[in-house]
């Protein structure tokens, strides 16, 4: 496992301490789970660590319209009862509750794939990891599937400002629906979804479903059944994304890697190993473009913890011990304190039949795609951290205060100072 590629890896110390409510499966602490093992396993020194700057409204607003934006700014548990209206017509009550800090979570969710998408923008990595994104189910307009603003769709907007073809690849166990959605009438973007079909959340992703317009045949659904494990995953997973790589020839590439495809999920009927769903991520890390890294789903959380650790590692090179390392969270690995999982005996109802026909089935929708669009760069978007014209000093970005580029990057955060400084953002406060 040798890779030489730079990893700069997005991660606040605050994500752990928003609580959805009791119950509720979602549990950002599994962030600081993960962020706590990979501290431990010491792959914090083989990369660097940002603290997210948070996701402005404007930024936010790139995709989500302004009223909606301003309603997840304003709403509180304090004010839900004069807010009934715009709960129901932003979907925001069961799934999506509102709770403490909300928007302050989706701010930093954003922030760190924004801010990735950035270092991959200006070449100063050539991977980006946020495992506090890939909240792949929010709407223009509404919320869903836990998900309020979707940094997915921002981060690939960003990406678009300096890539002419950005890839989406999704392997959480539920559709990337937020994500087609945004992008299914354009050939700039094509989204790749393999994930359970059928009387399932969100019920979107039939193979059927190939895009619209401009983007016809851009949007790839594999829709699959109960069960399947790592060796049919990846009998279909690599041939799909090698004709992919080879018809659409992107310059950069989104990864959402939600952990509810693996075994034993809270949520989840898959039976992939975390070994295989790795696998997933060094087969598209393999073609050596620029990768921005995300997490999302993921609900048995000593799971998803083990494997965006394992996934981290993956990203750098880097080969790990199975032996966990003592951290602030071992006992929830118990009773075997490893890093890796069993599959069950459970039955995999996707016959190699079924498989195969939906994998040519795809391969004659790629097939109608003559060759990658052509996009004419007549002159390149501003970067995020560019666009205030203003020349107030407390807004001024590290160049314009005349700190060069080099010298913002030396701020970059040690682990051990848990991110307090003023200067240890990528973008512009």
């Amino acid at each position: 496992m040798s890779r030489k590629q730079k990893v700069c890896y997005f991660y606040d110390s605050e994500v752990g301490n928003f609580y959805y409510g009791q119950g509720h499966p979602m549990k950002p602490h599994r962030i600081r789970m993960a962020h706590n093992l990979l501290l431990n396993y010491g792959l914090y020194k083989k990369m660097e660590i940002y603290r997210p700057m948070p996701a402005k409204f404007d930024e936010i607003c790139r995709f989500h319209s302004d009223e909606y934006t301003q309603f997840l700014k304003v709403i509180t548990p304090d004010n839900m009862s004069e807010h009934t209206k715009q709960l129901q017509r932003f979907n925001v009550g069961e799934d999506c509750p509102v709770f403490d800090g909300m928007y302050d979570f989706c701010q930093i969710s954003a922030g760190g794939s924004i801010g990735g998408a950035v270092k991959l923008n200006r070449r100063q990595a050539d991977i980006a990891v946020n495992w506090a994104g890939g909240l792949h189910h929010a709407k223009k307009c509404e919320a869903s599937g836990f998900c309020y603003v979707n940094d997915i769709v921002l981060a690939i907007l960003e990406l678009l400002k300096h890539h002419k073809r950005v890839l989406y690849i999704d392997i959480d166990i539920h559709h990337g629906d937020g994500v087609e959605e945004a992008f299914y009438t354009t050939d700039r973007v094509m989204t790749a979804s393999f994930h359970k079909f059928g009387e399932y959340f969100p019920g979107t992703g039939d193979v059927k479903d190939v895009g619209a317009g401009a983007g016809k045949h851009y949007s790839v659904n594999f829709p699959l059944r109960d069960g399947i494990d790592d060796v049919s995953y990846q009998n279909i997973f690599k041939p799909v994304i090698q004709r992919i790589m080879d018809t659409f020839q992107p310059n950069a590439v989104v990864l959402q890697c939600g952990a509810d495809s693996l075994t034993g999920d809270r949520l989840g009927c898959f039976n992939m190993s975390i070994k295989g769903h790795a696998d997933c991520v060094n087969f598209v890390l393999g073609f050596n473009l620029p990768t921005l890294l995300l997490g999302g789903g993921g609900y048995t959380i000593r799971n998803v913890s083990r494997c965006w650790t394992y996934e981290t590692a993956v990203a750098l090179g880097e080969e790990i011990s199975d032996e966990l390392p003592y951290n602030d969270y071992f006992e929830y690995y118990a009773p075997d304190f490893k890093l890796h999982i069993t599959p069950s005996n459970m039955e995999n109802l996707n016959t190699p039949e079924y498989l195969d026909k939906i994998k040519e089935r795809l391969f004659e929708n790629l097939r109608q795609l003559n060759h990658a669009p052509s996009v004419p760069f007549h002159q390149t978007p501003r970067d995020n951290d560019d666009d205030d014209d203003d020349d107030d000093d407390d807004d001024a970005d590290p160049d314009k205060a005349g700190m060069s580029t080099k010298e913002a990057d030396k701020n970059v955060a040690h682990p051990a100072e848990f991110y307090d400084g003023d200067q240890d953002q990528d973008r512009q406060p």
